[in-house]
């Protein structure tokens, strides 16, 4: 945990219906000072919808040489590489090259966020993904965040059901592709 970090706790049911994957689990997640609330919350929600077995949260602002996310086999090797925000054309090509799998989870509009990724070098550009939610869906759920949060994560037909804290919201997951 970096110094100065905020711990936020969030206790988790998930039901992905369109991958068939159902668990209730916690987490800690250290909120970095210089990270947004809209960040966190999207690191919060793309480890909810890549939850596999060996998922877990890549070591942060301090740790340049790993994702937001990932998930590691049994052997320890990075399965999927998963970035948040608006990550540089040089991350993915090294995410995509230790990875079977790389994808961008953005609370930003995603044609300003791969912009910038035009000819530019990515390895398997093709097979990357972007997703995104509805406009003003983060920023709606930002200021429901506490310290110790209850979250309720339901997907079915590419649409995200949100309870964060007794509020429901709901926006759809779209999905984005280069070329």
């Amino acid at each position: 945990m970096a110094t100065g970090s905020t711990m936020h706790t969030f206790d988790v049911q998930l039901a992905d219906m369109d991958r068939g994957v159902y668990d209730d689990y916690s987490l800690r997640v250290a909120r970095h000072p210089s990270e947004t609330d809209a960040y966190m919350l999207t690191r919060v929600l793309a480890y909810g919808l890549e939850f596999t077995e060996g998922i877990t949260f890549g070591g942060g602002i301090s740790q340049t040489d790993e994702p937001a996310v990932l998930v590691r086999d049994l052997t320890g090797s990075t399965t999927a590489w998963i970035e948040v925000g608006a990550p540089d054309a040089e991350r993915l090509h090294y995410g995509s090259r230790l990875a079977e799998r790389t994808v961008v989870y953005t609370h930003r509009d995603p044609a300003k966020v791969m912009a910038p990724w035009a000819d530019k070098r990515i390895h398997r550009s093709e097979d990357l993904r972007v997703f995104s939610f509805d406009p003003g869906f983060v920023d709606s759920a930002a200021p429901l965040l506490a310290r110790r949060n209850t979250m309720t994560l339901t997907v079915t037909e590419q649409v995200l059901y949100l309870d964060l804290n007794g509020t429901t919201l709901t926006t759809a997951i779209h999905e984005h592709r280069l070329g």
